[in-house]
């Protein structure tokens, strides 16, 4: 949620590239590989680090093509003080554009007390935002878990958090984080799925309820998303056939039974902030679910100190045999969301998910 990247998820509905491999960056620091990889994954929109002030664009980078619908809702009928006043009840002393992101626009600023903040704005989405907060306050509740921003306020299409200054990240910190996910993990839910409706971005999630993990992910997280893929036309009827093999044999693929975990839901590296005092996670898509799952996400795009990461995870929540050989399996879901998010360019490194877990 937090904008280092331009812009989560219009999160740069134009031209999508990968990451550069591991060998490409690795003589840059991994808070300059983080944010290379939020500006990979998310295009170019909002162009000033929103806590350095310097100008986030290399040399020549494109011109974010955007989703036009989200663009036009993007503007905040009102200025800004006056949203954070009226609809947040917060007064604020100062605040800074940061750019806009799917539907809604992003700021930074200083509160009449002092408080740092930042804020999302979207009037017409006041459903995606509010739900971002019940997440928060959900994983936040767990003792020593993951650490989350403090909400400030929420409601009418408005989300103001506090302000995290960034530092780089260490091998300690990504150790705590470990242990600190394993224990929200742990804390569980009531069941697959949540109380509360679902968002992943703009894209829908469905959390109805279930017991039954391999038969939850398919029918609640995998096929929404194929049907949705397939009717835009970003997957041809061969490419669903292929996801469809997979889906046919979950059982087997999706190893020991569970219960409910306490997840995050889209935990990539850059829904990761490494402050002074240790990484704190933002922007969730929070719901009961498999704890292999946020794993997988971390594994997706990278994550600073990864290994230590889940090797400190395992000392607090042991992971069952074979869980390396899951991770394609658990990352299906966010690689559908992309496909529905910005077309033909996850294709292929779907349908290779897919071939790794023998559909051919």
């Amino acid at each position: 949620m937090y904008p280092v990247h331009a812009s989560p998820r219009c999160r740069g509905q134009g031209h999508r590239v990968r990451a550069r491999s591991s060998s490409m960056t690795a003589t840059r620091s991994s808070l300059e590989r983080t944010q290379e990889m939020r500006f990979l994954r998310f295009g170019f929109i909002a162009t000033i680090h929103p806590r350095t002030g310097s100008d986030l664009r290399p040399p020549h980078s494109p011109t974010p093509l955007c989703d036009p619908v989200a663009s036009a809702t993007a503007t905040t009928p009102k200025g800004v003080r006056t949203v954070l006043t009226e609809v947040a009840g917060v007064e604020v002393r100062s605040q800074t554009a940061l750019g806009s992101s799917h539907a809604w626009t992003l700021h930074r600023g200083e509160l009449a007390d002092g408080q740092g903040f930042f804020a999302k704005i979207a009037p017409g989405h006041s459903e995606a935002l509010d739900v971002e907060a019940t997440g928060l306050h959900w994983l936040g509740e767990v003792p020593n878990g993951v650490p989350v921003p403090e909400v400030l306020a929420t409601g009418a299409g408005t989300l103001v958090l506090e302000w995290i200054p960034e530092a780089r990240p260490s091998a300690d910190a990504a150790e705590e984080l470990g242990r600190r996910l394993a224990r929200t993990h742990l804390a569980g839910a009531e069941s697959f799925g949540a109380p509360w409706p679902g968002w992943l971005a703009t894209l829908p999630l469905d959390n109805t309820a279930g017991d039954h993990w391999p038969t939850w992910f398919a029918e609640h997280r995998l096929r929404p998303y194929l049907r949705r893929a397939r009717d835009a036309g970003s997957l041809h009827a061969q490419d669903v056939a292929t996801v469809e093999k997979v889906l046919g044999r979950i059982e087997h693929l999706a190893g020991p039974a569970e219960p409910p975990a306490r997840i995050h839901g889209d935990l990539w590296a850059g829904n990761i902030l490494w402050s002074r005092s240790g990484a704190v996670v933002i922007d969730p898509a929070a719901h009961g679910g498999h704890r292999e799952s946020d794993l997988a996400m971390l594994h997706l795009f990278g994550a600073p100190h990864l290994d230590r990461l889940v090797h400190a995870y395992t000392e607090i929540a042991p992971l069952a045999e074979g869980w390396r050989d899951r991770i394609a399996l658990h990352q299906l879901h966010p690689l559908l969301a992309h496909v529905c998010l910005f077309g033909t360019s996850y294709r292929a490194q779907l349908l290779q998910a897919c071939t790794g877990l023998g559909a051919r």
